[in-house]
């Protein structure tokens, strides 16, 4: 008799056991179906958020760079360390590369301190305790952007205009925007002129510069962080922080402005695609820019903040893969080892009917299979659903997880600040503020999984015979039929 036919008869005659090998194919089976379509959602989740988000690159000093270099100096102790003009990021460099093709948003920053004068006083409801030196600190934090609304702080409703405008790309150099409560203490109005001093302490033995910088109030905000109550150095104190233009800040510094040559601390760069890295930094050494002293240093905080809880979920998914393939060939080993032991008779006769081993062997694997199409073709069929549930679930906990984490983190300091100003920044900063991770998956059942899962049980199902009925290959009819177990 054929094997096959043999094989057939077994299936339809013990029903009982053919359900029973069948459903352990259609647990195995749609369990690894489900890891494949939520790795494959995951990738096509990863790569929508690289379209959404892109990549951003940052440029900024190098200081040990530039220290090796010899353009700039270590601090001693005796004597304070000097970056000197050739550490200087100028706007004009950093516009060229904005102009990029690559390049979809660009922004820069600079970072000054500003001396009050009779026209704009400090803010400062609790005066410092007797004897505390305020020398360097009783001054404006000055903030040069290049658009105030891609400041975290009025990205997410922190703060808010309340009066006037913002700085933008195209606004005058001497534009300025002021904090409600400093505006109250030296009423001020949109409209108004306001002078600054140079905010930058000078060399030892050298006078300060006295110099006035004229303003022009365009806006006036409302910061979120309300009075302390407590004395704080003015200079950390959220009502004398104003913004203004990056060339206002750098006249602040005692910079010159002149042609673009404004300078900068940080620029950055959103790509249109994460692939562009390498034709940004062509691009930029193409218009004069010293990689090696202001490196772009690749931030995918946003794509690794929107992809975080998808991505563990993918890898969980794949490590369910291997564990459901290997278990699930171990349960069928025992369970076809089992059976096998019961049909030591039927095997017994039918070599002494003169049948070859490999065909006993075939005819088994025939069955296993057969048990195999089945199961595939039940998961294939309700597979979606199921693995849109169990995605669903695990995402849910690990965004959960994520969001837990992110809390916890609280404030962190930024340790990109060389001026001190930023000792202590939220860690939703400007790379990810906003930015909520994925908490959806879209599960899609296609060709490729089906083959992917229809080959991964047929590869169970061939392990799982072979290695139980090699013991086959090994016996003779007279043994099978003369002794037990």
């Amino acid at each position: 008799m054929n094997f096959l036919k043999r094989a057939w008869w077994r299936l339809s005659v013990q029903l009982g056991k053919t359900a029973m090998m069948t459903g352990i194919f259609f647990v195995i089976c749609t369990l690894v179906l489900s890891g494949f379509l939520i790795q494959a959602a995951a990738a096509r989740a990863a790569d929508r958020a690289k379209q959404q988000v892109g990549v951003v690159a940052t440029m900024q000093l190098d200081l040990d760079a530039l220290i090796n270099s010899g353009s700039g100096s270590k601090s001693n102790g005796a004597q304070p360390g000097v970056i000197g003009p050739g550490g200087d990021l100028h706007r004009d460099l950093v516009d060229k590369i904005c102009a990029s093709p690559v390049v979809a948003r660009c922004n820069y920053t600079t970072d000054a301190g500003g001396a009050p004068t009779d026209s704009a006083r400090l803010y400062q409801p609790v005066p410092p305790p007797n004897g505390t030196d305020t020398v360097g600190t009783d001054f404006f934090k000055a903030s040069g952007v290049r658009d105030l609304r891609a400041v975290p702080e009025f990205r997410n409703g922190d703060s808010k205009i309340v009066s006037g405008t913002g700085i933008g790309p195209g606004s005058a150099s001497d534009q300025i925007v002021v904090e409600e409560r400093m505006a109250k203490e030296n009423r001020l109005k949109v409209g108004d002129r306001v002078e600054l001093k140079v905010g930058e302490l000078p060399p030892p033995g050298q006078k300060p510069d006295e110099r006035p910088i004229g303003f022009t109030v365009v806006g006036i905000y409302r910061s979120g962080i309300p009075d302390s109550g407590q004395y704080l150095p003015a200079m950390v104190d959220p009502a004398n922080e104003v913004y203004v233009t990056t060339d206002g800040a750098s006249a602040l510094l005692g910079k010159s402005t002149g042609d673009g040559k404004g300078v900068l601390k940080s620029a950055t760069f959103t790509l249109r695609d994460p692939g562009d890295l390498g034709r940004l930094k062509s691009d930029a050494k193409a218009a004069g820019a010293d990689l090696t002293l202001f490196p772009v240093s690749v931030n995918d905080k946003q794509y690794r903040t929107l992809v975080g809880p998808i991505t563990k979920t993918a890898d969980f998914a794949g490590v369910t893969v291997w564990l459901v393939a290997l278990a699930g060939t171990a349960v069928l080993a025992l369970v076809i080892a089992s059976t096998l032991r019961e049909r030591r008779k039927e095997l017994g006769v039918l070599l002494s009917m003169g049948e070859r081993k490999p065909r006993l062997l075939g005819q088994h694997l025939a069955e296993i299979v057969a048990c195999a199409v089945i199961a595939v073709g039940l998961a294939a069929a309700c597979g979606q659903v199921l693995s849109q549930a169990i995605g669903d679930h695990l995402l849910s906990s690990e965004v959960s997880s994520a969001n837990a984490s992110a809390a916890d983190a609280g404030r962190t300091p930024d340790r990109s600040d060389s001026s001190g100003l930023h000792t202590i920044q939220d860690g939703s900063d400007g790379d990810g503020s906003g930015i909520e991770p994925i908490d959806t998956m879209d599960v899609r059942l296609g060709a490729g999984e089906i083959g992917k899962v229809g080959a991964t049980g047929l590869a169970i199902a061939v392990l799982a015979t072979v290695f139980p009925g090699a013991r086959i290959l090994r016996l003779n009819p007279r043994d099978i039929l003369t002794k037990g177990d």
